[in-house]
């Protein structure tokens, strides 16, 4: 389910330097912010998947061992 969200406050100069970067990409502001925060949240999300293999690395994690963790950090965020 989508949301929407609303952000007050922001600098003239901010708004302005992104809808620049929003029009050299060919897309709009508010396609270029969601974009921007989808990989805000799977960076974070990745960040957490590698912290938890830290402890386990070796050369006998197995590919079921990967999905199992993917699988794991997949359902916290739900």
């Amino acid at each position: 389910m989508a949301v929407a969200i609303q952000i007050k406050d922001v600098p003239e100069e901010v708004r302005d330097a992104i809808a620049t970067r929003a029009a050299a990409r060919g897309q709009s502001t508010q396609v270029y912010l969601r974009a921007l925060l989808e990989r805000e949240f799977r960076a974070e999300r990745h960040r957490h998947l590698f912290e938890s293999l830290v402890g386990r690395r070796s050369l006998t994690l197995t590919a079921e061992d990967v999905v199992d963790e993917v699988r794991s950090g997949r359902e916290d965020d739900e």
